[in-house]
């Protein structure tokens, strides 16, 4: 009998399979989308984009879909799928747009040394599910028997109610075939609480290394997948004590059992694993009933894996050991930069990320409370990254002194209402000189140059530290500074 939550799924794709069935084709639902439909008892049916495999052959499949399907796209037609859109409305009126992939059954195996599979297509159904990652991915609904028959040759749906990972064939053939697939196990484990089987886990510490024939971008996307997972703790676990972190994030690796004296951590990396776990996301915040910060969830994460990564590189880094906050900032920043660079990060995650992790500790430093001036310097310091760097701030208290979280939380709720009110009083969010480089030269009667930068750098100073003076005030104070430091 099928169940009710696939009654709305099946009905949606019944003209499709109308089409492939008058063709003469097979049709299945296969993959993540009837995994998902199994394990998750509620779901937004807009969630879904439908995979499907088929014994159709791509041009076929085009064929099936024109005159049916919004858009279709051809970029993966070597490899026999098929893309395409389909709008839809659903009941209550809005306009979902669905995507599609359709692709021709197959067995395909990587060369040892390429980063592309050797496509080959297959007419079975069981062949293509043994070439899936693992067996809660190897099961098909086929949609063009008489009722909906579910395929499971490999007992994913077992593996799923016992929590299990496996894969199809040996993992051996499985993460030969796409080196990616042991990356992927970390992100199952994460996200469905599942046990890898101990061939599993033998196979990836013999086979690590393999996962540098992987593009950086298909790695990025995937530890992307990981690391927004609501516990991504097992799956980062799962890197580094196969040894597959060395190969795509060794800061991880370097940070276990590196003793963290400020936080009196066991590691730096229980430690960091801990605040990556405080970060939230905010399907979470709306449950417990509190309204999330605006804020990236997916940076927030990274940069909260990333934030101690200069931890091993500046022993003794807290303040009376010889090495200030911001030298360690300094540092990870550093090396944050360099790996998000390797994993191809674009620019902008990068930046964001990086400046995260060099601010990070920034809080810590105002220790006599939180003065205007301070609050401004801190704000214009976090600039647009304000909200992820509180967030990040919050998360990095992992003690489990209730005395010293009560404290540090305190503290933070203070700075929150001291921007907040400042924030009224003034444009926070645009802290600059109240005169401009323009100006400056009127005044001072130099040229464009180090001195007007110089005179700027001034301003600034006084706009931090006394807030808004007025044009005639900040007139005068600049003149008389300008005598007084004439270059």
């Amino acid at each position: 009998m099928i169940p009710d939550r696939f009654v709305p799924i099946l009905a949606e794709l019944q003209p499709l399979t109308d089409r492939f069935a008058a063709a003469g084709h097979r049709l299945f639902l296969v993959g993540g989308t009837v995994r998902d439909l199994i394990f998750d008892s509620v779901r937004d049916d807009a969630d879904f984009d439908f995979d499907a495999t088929t014994t159709a052959r791509p041009a076929e499949i085009k064929q099936c879909l024109q005159g049916w399907a919004d858009s279709i796209w051809t970029q993966g037609e070597r490899f026999g799928t098929i893309g395409a859109m389909k709008r839809t409305t659903s009941p209550d009126g809005v306009v979902v747009e669905r995507i599609y992939e359709i692709t021709t059954h197959r067995a395909e195996v990587y060369q040892d040394d390429s980063r592309k599979p050797d496509v080959q297509f297959s007419d079975d159904i069981e062949t293509d599910l043994s070439r899936r990652d693992f067996t809660v991915n190897a099961m098909a609904l086929e949609l063009t028997s008489m009722t909906p028959t579910l395929v499971d040759p490999f007992h994913g749906a077992a593996d799923l109610i016992t929590r299990t990972l496996r894969t199809p064939l040996s993992p051996e053939v499985s993460f030969g075939d796409d080196p990616l697939r042991m990356l992927r196990a970390a992100r199952f484990i994460a996200r469905y609480q599942l046990e890898p089987v101990p061939d599993l886990v033998a196979a990836v510490r013999a086979m690590a290394e393999r996962l540098e024939i992987v593009s950086a971008e298909r790695i990025r996307d995937e530890l992307d997948k990981l690391i927004t997972t609501t516990h991504p703790t097992s799956g980062l676990w799962f890197c580094v004590e196969t040894g597959l972190a060395d190969h795509f994030l060794p800061e991880l690796p370097s940070m276990r059992l590196e003793q963290d004296p400020i936080h009196r951590h066991k590691d730096v990396l229980t430690h960091t694993l801990a605040v990556v776990e405080n970060v939230r996301p905010p399907h979470e915040w709306i449950a417990s009933g509190s309204t999330p910060p605006q804020f990236d969830f997916r940076r927030t994460r990274l940069a909260a894996l990333f934030h101690d990564v200069g931890k091993p590189r500046t022993r003794g880094y807290q303040k009376g050991k010889g090495v200030t906050f911001h030298h360690h900032d300094a540092v990870g920043a550093r090396m944050t930069r360099k790996r998000l660079d390797a994993l191809r990060y674009s620019n902008d995650d990068t930046a964001a990320i990086t400046e995260l992790v060099a601010l990070h500790l920034r809080f810590h430093t105002y220790q006599m409370g939180w003065t205007d001036s301070a609050v401004r310097r801190y704000v214009r310091d976090a600039g647009p990254l304000l909200n992820e760097l509180n967030v990040l701030t919050r998360c990095d208290c992992t003690t489990r002194n209730e005395r010293k979280a009560l404290v540090l939380a305190k503290r933070m709720d203070d700075l929150e209402v001291r921007i907040a009110e400042l924030a009224e009083r003034e444009a926070l969010d645009s802290i600059r000189p109240e005169v401009d480089g323009v100006r400056v030269m009127e005044l001072l009667g130099v040229p464009p140059g180090r001195a007007v930068g110089q005179a700027l750098a001034f301003l600034l100073d006084v706009r931090l530290d006394e807030g808004q003076l007025g044009t005639e005030e900040i007139e005068n104070r600049l003149v008389e500074w300008w005598r007084n430091h004439k270059i």
